[in-house]
């Protein structure tokens, strides 16, 4: 059978018109011969997020991203289409999560699976969306409120400046010279004492030495002492002193009463009468002898018999 001309150029046609559609598509993302799956996400903002980035599970590639479109429903929402080439099995409760694709830039899909049980996610389904937070977001967020407070900073800053200004007059400036200068004298002055003072415990280090040598002596025999003070039973001593002191008490106490011989004496009227009587004698007698030494003393060389005296001091005769 003899194909004419016409139909050889139809079917030519035909089968670039064929070929024209298939790569059109594919090069949109959609292959007419494969049997993908088709998932739905929703977003509020996708910037970076181009059609046919890869959409991964665990970092392994199982699709590309079909299609981004708004939805009409007065939301400004976004509408991304999915297109999973990989027959992997997940639960329609999956996420699909929008991520950086790395430091440089770019969007791409992961998808979080889970198993909870629930029905398998079939072509057409919705996934949950969600959105992690990249290098760039979080640099933002970090950045937004430092930037408010170096504002913040900068404008008490330039208030701080014009401030100072104000007080650095003319006047305040030479003033400010002056106290400049004089702390530089008062620097060199130290500079001078300090020097002064090197050079008298240079002079004097031996007796610095000898000095710290009796201070550490003296601070030895405090510790000594210290020591033997700590060693010492003072409760014990404490106590026979309470003791003493009641034994003090009890004898006072019994002088008072009048016991024993220093109680007796003090209290006893009559042996006080009777040694205050013997006292005057006493007193008495002692002037005698002063006054007539005679009656008491005799002395003879030639055995003369001493001359008696009667109880007024008058001599008695003796009877021949």
């Amino acid at each position: 059978m003899k194909i004419s001309r016409e139909v050889k150029t139809a079917i030519l046609v035909i089968s670039g018109i064929i070929l024209f559609i298939y790569l059109f598509n594919y090069l949109k993302g959609d292959d007419l011969l494969d049997s993908s799956r088709t998932y739905y996400a929703e977003y509020k903002n996708v910037e970076g997020l181009a059609v046919s980035t890869p959409v991964t599970i665990s970092g392994f590639s199982v699709g590309k991203v079909k299609d981004i479109k708004l939805k009409n429903d007065n939301s400004a929402n976004l509408l991304v289409t999915l297109m999973i080439e990989n027959d992997y099995e997940f639960s329609k409760n999956s996420k699909a999560e929008l991520r950086d694709l790395g430091l440089i830039g770019g969007k791409g899909i992961e998808i979080i699976p889970v198993f909870d049980g629930a029905p398998i996610a079939k072509s057409g389904d919705t996934l949950n969306a969600s959105v992690k937070e990249g290098l760039t977001e979080l640099i933002n967020q970090r950045l937004t409120p430092l930037q408010k407070k170096i504002e913040i900073v900068m404008n008490d800053a330039d208030s701080l400046l014009t401030g100072v200004n104000d007080v650095l007059d003319t006047g305040t400036r030479k003033n400010l010279k002056q106290s400049i200068a004089d702390l530089s004298l008062i620097v060199a002055s130290f500079k001078k004492t300090s020097s002064t003072f090197n050079r008298f415990v240079e002079n004097n280090e031996t007796s610095l030495t000898n000095t710290i040598s009796n201070f550490e002596s003296s601070s030895e025999n405090i510790t000594k002492i210290t020591d033997s003070l700590a060693r010492t039973d003072i409760a014990g001593a404490i106590k026979d002193l309470e003791s003493t002191v009641d034994k003090f008490d009890n004898l006072i106490a019994g002088i008072e009463n009048g016991e024993g011989s220093v109680g007796k004496l003090l209290k006893d009227e009559g042996l006080y009468n009777n040694l205050e009587g013997a006292s005057k004698q006493m007193e008495e007698l002692l002037q005698d002898m002063k006054l007539n030494p005679k009656r008491y003393v005799h002395f003879s060389l030639f055995g003369k018999k001493p001359k008696r005296y009667d109880a007024d001091g008058n001599v008695i005769e003796d009877e021949d």
